[in-house]
């Protein structure tokens, strides 16, 4: 039963199908797109081969295809790429049809609340690798891109990130419930919602953060160089 190829295939069957889309046009932004989601797949992938090595994280061969990529299952490697292709498009969905930015005067002091917590978290539970380290990686994330984009962003992804947690239950709740991937609790809080850790959220949010902040960056970058003058 090839359960996680399955899943790969149903988080990017929808949006690839979309980008094509004549408002969105999204397909248009894949420029963009592409080395942003290549830059979080290396440090992802290289993450994933580390934490797997550790036991803080394996994999159910029973639902895999049994094709391995640097010690990962190949579903594991398409994860890193489909899922951020999934979620940046519907972020790019959203800026579309909803031209308001409804997050964005909150985008600030939610971040400001979140950071002390997650640095807070990180630090009583330096023993718990996969909580001390992605709530710290995230924090740090958090505080970079408030200092690169402001809030000028940062209230759109937090739109996208609070959508994109019906497909991410959705798809880690089979991941997890099954399981296809399992966890070491010796190196996390514990902490389940229904069999997905907490964690999880906080790893998503800081993928996909990542991901956006790259992707708008470069889409930065070539709006300027679009509107620069040109030099005689």
């Amino acid at each position: 039963m090839y359960i996680y190829l399955y899943l790969d295939i149903f988080t990017i069957f929808f949006p690839f199908l979309l980008s094509f889309d004549k408002k969105v046009a999204f397909y248009k932004n894949w420029p963009y797109l592409f080395p942003a989601i290549l830059l979080n797949a290396v440090l992802f992938i290289i993450w994933d081969v580390l934490f797997t090595k550790a036991g803080i994280w394996g994999f159910n061969e029973a639902y895999l295809v049994g094709i391995y990529l640097f010690n990962l299952p190949l579903e594991e490697v398409l994860f890193f790429i489909v899922v951020p292709y999934a979620c940046v498009f519907i972020y790019d969905v959203l800026n579309a049809y909803i031209t308001k930015d409804l997050l964005q005067r909150s985008a600030k002091p939610v971040t400001y609340a979140l950071v002390p917590v997650l640095v807070l978290l990180a630090l009583l539970n330096a023993e718990r690798l996969y909580t001390s380290i992605t709530f710290g990686l995230l924090a740090l994330l958090l505080l970079v891109h408030l200092r690169v984009f402001g809030t000028r962003i940062l209230g759109r992804f937090y739109l996208m990130y609070l959508v994109h947690l019906v497909p991410f239950l959705l798809v880690n709740g089979v991941l997890t419930y099954l399981p296809i991937v399992w966890y070491n609790n010796d190196y996390n809080l514990g902490l389940r919602i229904v069999s997905i850790p907490v964690e999880d959220t906080m790893y998503s949010m800081l993928m996909l953060l990542l991901t956006i902040s790259v992707y708008e960056k470069l889409r930065q970058r070539q709006t300027k160089k679009h509107f620069e003058p040109h030099l005689v």
